[in-house]
């Protein structure tokens, strides 16, 4: 909250559909749904329901149970590349434990990642780029040994020849390539044109394996995510947010050959008693089932443009699917992790809330529209964004 100019956050104490109520008795419209997680808005009756009935059978087990396979079965139908799942229970986790099987499968440390694109908070992820085409990441945060992100190269976004550089450098140790097919953690910016191909071949090329982190844009921007948008599989896939149906779960998948050298039958090491809980599988499972239907998409889609093309005469709005972002005041798109104006966003951030409106309190992430949300409150939106801005 200090990012946009107030000293405390708001406590909440409920949702439901698009709206929060906070502790002190205010009522907001939002498009935050927590960081992407609630397609279906807060508190869906079929969805607290499913996890109410899992919930008297009991709530951890430390053993398997058939709903873990059955949503298994139901993400494998869903996203193109993933043949084998693994379950955990955080996006930070799945992206750890997906490097450090591409790590075991290639026999190889290095790793490239983006500037701007965040996998979760795992020591070797929380490297910055430094000047150049790519460089050695150098951690980004205290607590973090300097020699854990050694092995961590950093490329800017939707730069093909940096890439290409660094691989020609790196190449040969080099395990994976772990990229956010859409970014959503520098506002929401698209892969330019060739890009996730380009990445896709000098993986081919070099023998590294391409991660996908759609944490965020997986079941989001499409029912199999950006690689069925798209039309680029990677080798791996981290999912999470709607996996859990609003629960704490997260998952990682792929081919069978390398999800076959995780443990037990293979020697990259992985376990959590907690994964797989069944609360979370039944919410997983009551929202996962429902995004079959087609229409989900096509009407999520109708949303999210409206959404854009209300705030586009306030500046440039990037869209993916059910993912977008405004870059007030601002005409030339965003490809890559720049700094932006993050004084003006705070005024249209507080103004907002006085409004009644909760955004991200970050310049840096998206507005998430969901099926709650209704035409009458994009439309209070727009006007809403029209008033703050004086436009």
């Amino acid at each position: 909250m200090r990012a946009v100019g107030l000293d405390e956050p708001f406590f909440v104490t409920r949702g439901h559909g698009a709206t929060i109520e906070t502790a002190d008795g205010r009522t907001l419209l939002d498009w935050v749904q927590s960081w992407g997680l609630l397609i279906l808005g807060h508190a869906d009756p079929a969805t607290v329901e499913a996890v109410r009935e899992a919930a008297l059978d009991g709530t951890s087990f430390g053993a398997p149970t058939e709903r873990e396979v059955d949503l298994a079965q139901e993400i494998v139908d869903a996203v193109p590349s993933v043949e084998r799942v693994r379950l955990v229970s955080s996006g930070t986790e799945a992206a750890m434990s997906a490097v450090r099987l591409a790590r075991g499968f290639t026999r190889r440390d290095r790793v490239i990642k983006f500037a701007g694109c965040y996998h979760g908070h795992a020591d070797g992820f929380l490297a910055s780029a430094g000047s150049g085409l790519a460089t050695l990441g150098i951690p980004a945060s205290l607590g973090v040994p300097s020699g854990v992100t050694s092995d961590t190269v950093v490329c800017e976004y939707n730069d093909v020849d940096g890439v290409a550089a660094a691989v020609e450098r790196y190449g040969d140790g080099l395990a994976a390539i772990i990229v956010e097919p859409v970014a959503g953690n520098m506002g929401c910016v698209p892969p330019a044109e060739g890009f996730l191909e380009a990445l896709r071949s000098l993986c081919d090329a070099s023998g590294a394996l391409l991660v996908f982190d759609e944490v965020i844009s997986g079941f989001r921007v499409a029912r199999g995510g950006a690689q069925e948008r798209l039309g680029v599989l990677p080798d791996l896939t981290v999912l999470g947010k709607i996996v859990g149906g609003g629960l704490p779960l997260a998952a990682f998948g792929g081919r069978n050959d390398v999800m076959g050298e995780l443990a037990p039958a293979g020697s990259v090491y992985q376990a959590g008693t907690l994964s797989g809980n069944p609360l979370a599988t039944a919410g997983g499972l009551a929202v996962l089932r429902r995004l079959r239907d087609p229409g989900v998409y096509d009407e999520l889609e109708r949303r999210s443009a409206r959404l854009a093309e209300g705030l586009a005469p306030f500046g440039r709005v990037q869209r993916v699917g059910a993912m977008l972002t405004l870059f007030a005041g601002r005409e030339d798109p965003v490809e890559r992790f720049t700094e932006l104006d993050t004084e003006q966003y705070g005024v249209l951030f507080r103004g907002l809330l006085e409004r009644g409106i909760y955004v991200a309190p970050s310049q840096y992430e998206c507005l998430f529209p969901s099926l709650a949300h209704s035409d009458e409150e994009i439309d209070a939106t727009v006007e809403a964004v029209g008033d703050v801005l004086g436009r």
